[in-house]
C-alpha cells in the first residue's frame, strides 16, 4: 500500500485578543483550497486536528477550545478603499465541520498585523514609526474593521504594556474599529433587531418563555437575564461546562432564538450553524472573583455578561459578542442597557461600557443615534482595544492525501 508524503503550506499561528489560530496567505495555499469548497474544507479540518471524537485535536494545531480552533485566510482586497480581504472560518472539535457564518472579533486584532508583515498592504500606507491604519473587509459578514497597528523602525510592534484580561502576559495594544457593525447578517430582513423589538418573548419549550433581546451587531447575539435561567452573573466556566443539563438548555435556548432572529427555518438547523447565533447572560454589575483570582469589584464594572461559543462558556468574551454587548448597551430598553442601570424610557445613549466577564473586565465603546423621527436606533461603529502576537511561523503540515 502506497502513502502519499506530508505536504506543507506557509502558514502563521497568532493570538488575536483572547483567541489563537492559524492564519494562512490565499496565494499560499493549494489551488484546490485557494476557492470554498469541500477541498478547503478539508484542509482547515486536518489543519486543526478536526474531527476528533476524543475532543483533544491531539494531531493538529487546535487547542480543543472554541477560542483555539480557528482558521484565518487573508488576501489582498478586492473591494474599494480596503487593504485586506478577511476570511475567518471557525472549525469544530468533534464534527467534520467548519462554520463560516460570521467573524471572530478576537482574531481580528490580528489580521492588521499579519496583513503588514505578510506583504498584503501596500507599503506606502505604512509608517515607519507610529500607527498603520489598515481597512480590513470582512467577507464572512461583509462589513469594514479599521485596525490601528503599532509600527516601530518599519515593523509591527508586538510588545507592550497593554494588558488584557484572559491574556496572561501584556502586548502592544491594537484599537479596532467595528464600521456599521449591525445588520450584517443575512437573517432577519437586514435589521438590526430582525424581530423590531428591543426586548422580546423567546418561548423556549421545556424551560418557559424569556425575556430576549435578539441582536445582530459584531454577530447575531441572543441576550437574556442571568436570573431568568437560575444564574448570577458571576459563574466561571466551570460551572457552567461542567454541568449537561446547562449546556442542553442553552442549546436549545439558542436554537429557538435562531429561528426567531431568522437565522434558520428549524431548529433541527442549529447543529450546522455552531458559531452563530451567540447566546450571553446578563445581571447587574456584582463582585465576584475572576479565573485567575483577582477580585472584580463592584466600582469596576457596569453590569456582568457570559457568554457561550460553539456550546461552552466562553473563558472571557468573543471580540464580536463585545461588539453586540457595547451596541446593545448604547440602546436603551434592551436587557443589556437595563443591566446597566440603564431606563427604558431614557433616550441618551451609552458611549460605552465596562463590563465582567469570566477572566475579568473588558471596555468597549459605540456610537449610537436615534432617528427622532422614526425612533429607529442606529449604530454607526464599535470600538474597542486588544492585542495580539506571533506565536510561530513557518509551515505546517498535511497528509497529502487530506484534500
Amino acid at each position: 500500500m502506497s502513502h502519499l508524503p506530508q505536504i506543507k503550506i506557509p502558514a502563521t499561528y497568532i493570538r488575536g485578543g483572547t483567541s489563537k489560530g492559524v492564519f494562512f496567505r490565499l496565494q499560499d495555499l493549494p489551488a484546490s483550497a485557494q476557492i470554498p469548497g469541500a477541498a478547503r474544507d478539508a484542509l482547515l479540518l486536518r489543519v486543526i486536528g478536526s474531527p476528533d471524537p476524543y475532543g483533544k485535536q491531539i494531531d493538529g494545531m487546535g487547542g480543543a477550545t472554541s477560542s483555539t480552533s480557528k482558521t484565518v485566510i487573508l488576501s489582498k482586497s478586492s473591494q474599494a478603499d480596503h487593504d485586506v480581504d478577511y476570511l475567518f472560518g471557525q472549525v469544530a472539535i468533534d464534527k467534520a465541520f467548519v462554520d463560516w457564518s460570521g467573524n471572530c472579533g478576537n482574531l481580528s486584532a490580528a489580521v492588521g498585523s499579519f496583513a503588514i508583515s505578510g506583504g498584503l498592504v501596500d507599503a506606502n500606507r505604512i509608517p515607519q514609526n507610529g500607527i498603520a491604519t489598515v481597512r480590513i473587509w470582512q467577507a464572512n459578514i461583509a462589513k469594514t474593521i479599521i485596525a490601528h497597528v503599532p509600527m516601530t523602525n518599519g515593523e509591527v510592534q508586538e510588545t507592550g504594556d497593554f494588558e488584557l484580561d484572559g491574556v496572561t502576559f501584556p502586548a502592544a495594544e491594537v484599537q479596532l474599529e467595528f464600521m456599521d457593525p449591525a445588520a450584517e447578517e443575512e437573517g432577519g430582513g437586514g435589521a438590526m433587531f430582525p424581530t423590531g423589538n428591543l426586548v422580546d418573548d423567546l418561548e423556549v419549550p421545556g424551560i418557559g418563555t424569556l425575556k430576549a433581546t435578539m441582536i445582530n451587531a459584531g454577530i447575531p447575539t441572543i441576550f437574556v437575564n442571568a436570573a431568568d435561567i437560575g444564574y448570577t452573573g458571576t459563574e466561571l466556566q466551570d460551572a457552567i461546562n461542567s454541568d449537561a443539563k446547562a449546556l442542553a438548555k442553552f442549546e436549545t435556548i439558542r436554537a429557538y432564538g435562531a429561528v426567531r432572529m431568522g437565522l434558520i427555518k428549524h431548529i433541527d438547523e442549529a447543529a450546522n450553524r455552531q458559531h452563530t447565533p451567540k447566546v450571553a447572560f446578563v445581571a447587574p454589575p456584582a463582585a465576584y472573583v475572576s479565573s485567575s483570582g483577582k477580585p472584580v469589584n463592584v466600582a469596576d464594572i457596569d453590569l456582568l455578561v457570559r457568554a457561550m461559543s460553539m456550546g461552552k462558556l466562553h473563558h472571557a468574551m468573543m471580540g464580536t459578542a463585545a461588539v453586540a454587548i457595547g451596541t446593545a448597551a448604547a440602546i436603551p430598553g434592551t436587557l443589556v442597557s437595563l443591566a446597566a442601570g440603564g431606563g427604558e424610557q431614557n433616550n441618551a445613549a451609552r458611549t460605552a461600557v465596562r463590563f465582567g466577564h469570566p477572566s475579568g473586565t473588558l471596555r468597549v465603546g459605540a456610537q449610537a443615534s436615534q432617528d427622532p423621527i422614526s425612533g429607529t436606533w442606529s449604530v454607526t461603529k464599535a470600538i474597542m482595544s486588544r492585542s495580539a502576537r506571533v506565536l510561530m511561523e513557518g509551515w505546517v503540515r498535511v497528509p497529502g492525501d487530506t484534500f
